[in-house]
């Protein structure tokens, strides 16, 4: 893998990392601040905050595999 790719792939995982860390603080938000008013709201979020989680687990999987490769 060219060193590009891996320059690709750090950004990638650095991207999906951000966009978990903003769900899981909308999550939080939802959990300090507006429950249990908005409890309807739980489901959604914790769906996309477990999907944006699993993307930046992908992610960083293909990033340690292709180092470990390029090694």
């Amino acid at each position: 893998m060219s060193p590009e790719d891996l320059k690709k792939l750090e950004k990638d995982v650095k991207k999906t990392k951000r966009l978990a860390s903003e769900q899981a603080m909308e999550l939080h938000d939802l959990i300090e601040d507006r429950l249990p008013d908005a409890y309807d709201e739980i489901m959604g979020i914790a769906q996309a905050t477990y999907d944006a989680c699993k993307a930046w687990d992908e992610a960083n999987q293909k990033l340690n595999a292709a180092q470990v490769e390029a090694a």
